[in-house]
């Protein structure tokens, strides 16, 4: 409740100050002629028009066709965005234009409803009621910050003071699958509107496993919005959305490759609870608007996994995690003649604590730790205490940022002119302690071959300590464009960043060879070399325009080349030797080039195309792990190509009884993929195709569904876990029904 309230107050200021600095005598239009003030792009490009840069929007009507729910349900609609659904709904990996990480910092920043949600692993959720979403492709560093080089997705949903009624659908499908959502919207007074909607999903899964018999991807997630809208005046207006969601899953239906079989036999499941609630104020004056945008967020979450994904008992994993995150906002945009601009500050904090314990199995003791250690001194052979054991990690992660940033527009004739620039300082600190309580026996081998005891080993460790890194980033970008019938053709040069972090999974690994240490076969890791990794860093550069309608030619068409030299590339990669932790490192340096086609065609007005094509060949320009020379090959788990299509007919001329048909025909194609660095497993290109029938009425609409009707076998995932190689399948043939109700 205290960070609920301090959260408030910045904005709680704004407010007071922007309704003194409005205090003339109420001359304000009657509050019945009050228009709405629109908040999602709240940073677009000052001036407004045309964005100089790769955008994809989306609206409610196409969402709700193509059954985008979530951020995952962008994926393969905006070209060259590419956010696979692998694991559970912690693995949130997104990569574009051929940059993207399956771990610790994204490439692509997300707000709903103004909030910016910090953690990539609490981007999966469900969202009742989108009105519209925008992708915007390319650095969005200078307005957005750090973790945004790769794009910015911006999402709104309905607002009570533009929506009013019972709003609700129910949805059914292949897997015993379920979901519904239940909204009502309306206006306390002609200035206050609010909204309450609730939403529930479960599914038994598509996936088995054939150790126990049981499915492995069931999930119960659910969640509620509260948002209330003011409008004290034609200048002010303040908007409030608090959100909490529930998810219960199980998850990590990953099958060996060779086998083809989904085989483990311990548990892994994810449970998340979260909450994030935001506040943004904004006051219009006559050239300027001053926004605050204020949220505070908190996120409880556990994932349990069999570490191995194998029968065998070698080891666990659980990390359970409390997190604390708060973000203030404040920036002015304005115009004076054919000058405009945006400008602001932008300050963040969050405080994580986890325990993240790795749990050593009989087979894992065995063939890890006993065979390795006896294999180099059989005279000596060791036997452990016990036949399971406890590598524990305990974690205290605060980060801090606070940012500068400005960007300024002139209109010149046609011509167009922009430049920004971003200071971004952030500092992270780790304080961390790991335990380990067993021991072992040193035997000595006799020529009988029997053991005597040679020597009783204990294993007590209790290392602590605190590391700290502070990154401090200047972030420019030009934009140059040129308004000409039927084309706004622009260039642009921006720098983009990730921020660096620490490895907390491979401290298991570090105790881990602290421990073959004391047994003298190991060299010990340094942690300061192994634990934190480097910021990523990219310049790009972009070229490409949008065309304007012409005459009454329903067309647009959008189009984008893109160069990208990055350097650090962060890459997930394990370590050498049987580990268990995943290390994040620089990968030297990448280059990614490709281009971007978006076509929206209305030829009548009861049929309409889309069409998104991506294409990127990302390659390794330095990097050598020690054991290889990469260069040249591709960037693992990025496709080289996206393709959407869409093709809807609304059969007017057969509507009966005010009942509308119409039919939506979908394909979402993606590949190849490289699985790894050396290129020698990849998933080549594939579509899989949908199709819908749809009856709308004025106050219903009842929606069959098929996808992947072609029954394409695919893979979405893969990676190596001591040696043997995992791949998670794509989503089988499935079919559904959506019922939506309006009152």
């Amino acid at each position: 409740m205290t960070l609920r309230l301090l959260s408030i107050v910045p904005a709680i200021a704004l407010a007071l100050a922007a309704t003194a600095a409005n205090k003339a005598p109420d001359t304000a239009a009657p509050a019945h002629r009050l228009k709405p003030l629109e908040v999602l792009g709240i940073k677009q490009t000052p001036g407004g028009g045309i964005a100089a840069e790769a955008i994809t929007r989306i609206s409610g009507a196409q969402a709700r066709r193509l059954g985008i729910s979530a951020p995952k349900g962008i994926s393969l609609v905006t070209p060259n965005f590419y956010m696979p659904d692998y694991g559970s709904r912690m693995t949130s990996s997104i990569y574009v234009r051929g940059l993207g990480a399956r771990m610790d910092q994204p490439v692509v920043g997300l707000s709903v409803d103004n909030i910016p949600y910090l953690n990539k692993d609490n981007y999966d959720f469900d969202i009742a009621d989108i009105e519209s979403i925008e992708v915007l492709r390319g650095a969005q560093s200078v307005l957005n910050g750090r973790n945004t080089m790769g794009g910015q997705i911006n999402i709104r949903t309905l607002s009570p003071m533009t929506t009013k009624g019972l709003r609700a659908s129910v949805e059914y499908g292949s897997g015993n699958s379920a979901n519904t959502n239940t909204a009502y919207y309306g206006k306390l007074s002609p200035t206050v509107g609010m909204s309450i909607a609730a939403q529930y999903r479960h599914t038994d899964g598509f996936f088995r496993n054939s150790y126990n018999g049981r499915r492995l991807d069931t999930e119960n997630s659910g969640s509620a919005r509260w948002k209330t809208a003011w409008r004290p005046s034609e200048r002010l207006s303040l908007t409030n959305t608090a959100t909490v969601s529930l998810n219960r899953q199980g998850g990590y239906p990953y099958a060996s490759l060779q086998s083809g079989e989904i085989a483990y036999n311990d548990t892994c499941s994810y449970r998340r609870t979260s909450f994030a609630d935001g506040l943004t104020v904004a006051w219009a004056g006559k050239r300027v608007v001053v926004t605050s945008v204020t949220s505070v967020q908190y996120l409880d979450d556990c994932m349990r996994l069999d570490q191995d994904f194998t029968t065998a008992d070698y080891f666990t994993l659980t990390q359970a995690r409390k997190e604390w995150s708060f973000t203030e906002d404040l920036f002015t945009r304005g115009s004076r003649g054919a000058y405009s601009w945006l400008g602001g500050v932008f300050a963040f904090y969050k405080n994580t604590d986890m325990d993240a314990p790795v749990t050593f199995k009989d087979t894992g003791i065995a063939e890890l730790i006993e065979k390795h250690r006896n294999e180099s001194n059989p005279t000596y052979p060791i036997r452990w205490h016990s036949r399971s054991f406890v590598l524990g990690s305990n974690f205290t992660m605060r980060s801090g940022g606070f940012a500068l940033y400005h960007e300024s527009a002139y209109a010149l004739g046609r011509w167009r002119f922009e430049a920004g620039i971003r200071l971004d300082i952030e500092k992270n600190t780790l304080d961390y302690r790991s335990t380990a309580d067993t021991g072992f026996d040193v035997m000595h081998l006799q020529p009988d071959g029997s053991e005597t005891l040679f020597l009783h080993k204990p294993v007590d460790i209790d290392d602590r300590g605190s590391l700290d890194k502070t990154f401090v980033e200047v972030l420019p970008k030009v934009t140059v464009s040129y308004s000409w019938k039927p084309f706004t053709p622009y260039v642009t040069f921006s720098k983009g960043y990730k921020a660096g972090g620490f490895n907390t999974q491979m401290f298991s690994d570090v105790l881990q060879q602290r421990i073959m240490a004391e047994m003298g076969i190991s060299q010990l890791y340094k942690l300061d070399e192994i634990v934190a990794y480097e910021p990523e860093r990219s310049f790009n550069y972009e070229i490409g325009f949008h065309s304007r309608p012409i005459a009454d030619v329903d067309l647009k068409i959008d189009a984008a080349a893109f160069y990208i030299d990055c350097r650090n590339q962060q890459m997930t990669v394990f370590p050498p030797g049987t580990v268990t932790g995943r290390l994040m490192t620089n990968a030297g340096r990448t280059r990614s080039i490709g281009a971007e086609l978006s076509v929206a065609y209305r030829p009548t007005h009861d049929l309409s195309l889309n069409l998104a094509y991506g294409y990127t060949d990302a390659t390794f320009r330095q990097y050598n792990d020690g054991k290889a020379d990469y260069r040249g090959k591709h960037v693992p788990y990025a496709p080289a190509n996206t393709l959407f299509g869409e093709l809807t007919y609304r059969a007017s001329p057969l509507q009966f009884l005010g009942v509308t048909p119409s039919v939506t025909a979908t394909a979402r194609c993606v590949g190849d993929i490289y699985w790894n660095e050396a290129n020698t497993v990849k998933q080549p290109f594939y579509c899989l195709p949908g199709l819908s029938l749809s009856f709308a009425a004025e106050h219903w609409s009842l929606k069959l569904w098929g996808e992947n009707l072609s029954g394409t076998h695919y893979d979405i995932f893969y990676f190596k876990s001591i040696g043997n190689e995992f791949v998670q399948r794509g989503l089988p043939r499935r079919f559904g029904a959506t019922l939506r109700l309006r009152l």
